[in-house]
């Protein structure tokens, strides 16, 4: 990484400890953990985003990746990581792949991290991405991450980077006892909360919400579903 963007990565990295100091009432803590702050600094942002973006690549907001769907703000990136409170050892799902971002900074803090992207051109683009990057401890998968990937449950953490009027009964399953789920919840252009969801030792999910944010719908053919909040 080449001096200038040594400097817009350190100044991402500022931008980030700025908005958890102003979000600090809503989020419950005046700082972010040193190893989530550690991984944002280790993953170079300028490659999960389209070459015509890259000067703003370390900008603290969101980037259009195509297909619709973009890559989030840093701030948030880092806060949904920090929120997971995972460990070096923990197994991790994600939903929403996107072009691999979160993956990657979550790469650094667990052991393995499964990743579900339902547009399959995102999902090829970001294994490969992934893969010559050399994040070897990511798997991405195209399919509907409403469901889950049940293949490698219990999962001890699960992020989704994509709102839904309510949690998918599917990950709640798949996630276990004493891990956590970070989910954005809301509707698709209204009113969103990001949310935690802790599983205790028998199996009930407490919640509580974080601040309100702006993510793009998660989509996929669950109509018939019963959602459980």
């Amino acid at each position: 990484m080449g001096r200038l963007m040594k400097d817009e990565m350190a100044q991402m990295l500022g931008d980030i400890r700025q908005e958890v100091r102003l979000t600090k009432d809503w989020i419950g803590r005046d700082h972010l953990d040193e190893r989530v702050m550690s991984a944002m600094k280790k993953v170079p942002r300028h490659e999960f985003v389209p070459s015509e973006c890259r000067y703003f690549a370390y900008a603290n907001g969101p980037l259009a990746i195509g297909q619709g769907q973009t890559i989030s703000q840093p701030y948030i990136v880092a806060l949904m990581s920090d929120l997971l409170e995972t460990d070096a050892g923990d197994v991790v799902l994600e939903v929403g792949t996107g072009s691999g971002y979160q993956a990657a900074v979550l790469s650094q803090l667990v052991k393995q991290v499964y990743s579900l992207e339902i547009i399959a051109p995102l999902a090829h683009a970001a294994a490969e991405r992934l893969r010559r990057l050399g994040y070897d401890n990511v798997e991405v998968r195209a399919g509907d991450g409403y469901h889950g990937w049940a293949e490698h449950a219990p999962f001890d953490g699960i992020i989704v980077t994509a709102a839904a009027p309510c949690i998918p009964p599917p990950l709640i399953e798949q996630l276990k006892p004493g891990g956590r789920l970070v989910a954005p919840v809301g509707t698709a252009y209204g009113h969103q909360v990001l949310t935690v969801a802790e599983k205790d030792k028998h199996g009930t999910i407490a919640m509580h919400e974080v601040l309100p944010v702006a993510f793009v719908p998660l989509t996929g053919r669950h109509e018939s579903e019963n959602d459980a909040g």
